[in-house]
């Protein structure tokens, strides 16, 4: 289970690397930052993404779940103030891209990890 926790860490870590790569507007110092940055949105995914879940239920369901994408960028953005300068996303706009990003190549790693595993 640690392990398991531990190597999503990582490779959420990885797709916030590829993002400050494809994006000039959103900037990482290093591994270390990501790992720490993949690390704080974790918590923030446990502890304040449901309550916001919560609390836009209504809109959520209007928009057919497209606002979770929302969220997933406030919660990006949560994680930026909270790291400092190590870690900057230059607008709103840029983390909701970004959030997408890292969703997708964070769901593609864990694909090609699970496959490994298995086989």
């Amino acid at each position: 289970m640690i392990l398991r926790w531990i190597v999503s860490l990582v490779l959420n870590a990885i797709a916030l690397i590829a993002v400050a790569q494809l994006f000039d507007s959103f900037h990482l110092e290093g591994f270390g930052t990501a790992i720490l940055a993949s690390f704080i949105l974790a918590i923030l995914n446990i502890l304040v993404k449901p309550i916001l879940i919560i609390l836009t239920l209504p809109i959520t369901i209007l928009t057919l779940g497209l606002f979770l994408i929302i969220i997933n960028a406030i919660t990006l953005m949560f994680a930026q103030a909270l790291i400092g300068s190590s870690f900057v996303i230059d607008g709103f706009g840029i983390a909701i891209i970004a959030s997408i990003v890292i969703s997708l190549i964070s769901m593609l790693l864990n694909s090609l990890i699970k496959d490994s595993l298995k086989g």
